[in-house]
């Protein structure tokens, strides 16, 4: 039996998200996902408020995209909130919790606060997002598959959903849930392409769910 998960997605715990929690669960279930990462920016709150409401057959993964001093780094099974912002000091709080690290969206020049000198620093995480659905050039993620490939790291995917439209593009496929810490994954994924991004943030800035 295959289970899927899609391992980055933000809730209203997040800025620039207005989904719900409860809302973003009852979506990922009808979708056929058996779980999710909730992994709001600078912020577990979400991925713990929904673990609380995961229900038997679902499971959330709290979560968070913490911004380092290194930029951003993707932090998965939190047992508590990360506090310190600082890269290497963030990522042996994570360890210290059993957590993984993971670089997201790494290859990406649109997103300014991606990981900085990955090519250094890619010996202290444990993975890699080798597809994020709102990358908008699909050379981006290739990019990322080819430097997971090549330095045998973990590989991971996710929507990056910020609005309910875009939960389940992408993610990972598994037999057990703790292949995702040995990194057995399979990534499954569609983009969500530049005019779709376009729109949800034009329909955000009016307050439009999507």
């Amino acid at each position: 039996m295959t289970f899927k998960f899609d391992l980055h997605i933000h809730s209203g715990y997040s800025k620039d998200s207005r989904m719900e929690v409860k809302k973003i669960i009852e979506i990922a279930k009808s979708r056929g996902l058996s779980g999710i990462a909730i992994t709001d920016h600078n912020s577990a709150e979400g991925g713990f408020h929904g673990r609380k409401i995961e229900g038997d057959d679902f499971t959330v993964i709290p979560g968070e995209e913490v911004l380092t001093s290194r930029g951003e780094v993707l932090c998965l099974f939190l047992n508590d909130e990360i506090k310190t912002r600082k890269f290497y000091e963030v990522v042996d709080e994570v360890h210290s919790q059993d957590g993984l690290c993971i670089a997201p969206h790494p290859f990406d020049f649109f997103r300014i606060n991606r990981l900085k000198s990955i090519e250094k620093l890619y010996k202290n995480l444990d993975g890699i997002e080798v597809f994020n659905a709102r990358c908008v050039f699909e050379s981006c993620n290739i990019k990322a598959l080819e430097f997971a490939l090549e330095k045998k790291m973990f590989m991971t995917g996710g929507s990056d959903a910020h609005t309910y439209g875009e939960i389940g593009s992408a993610g990972v496929a598994v037999k057990d849930i703790e292949d995702i810490r040995k990194g057995k994954t399979e990534i499954f994924g569609n983009a969500s392409g530049f005019f779709k991004l376009v729109k949800t943030k034009i329909y955000k800035s009016f307050g439009i769910e999507v």
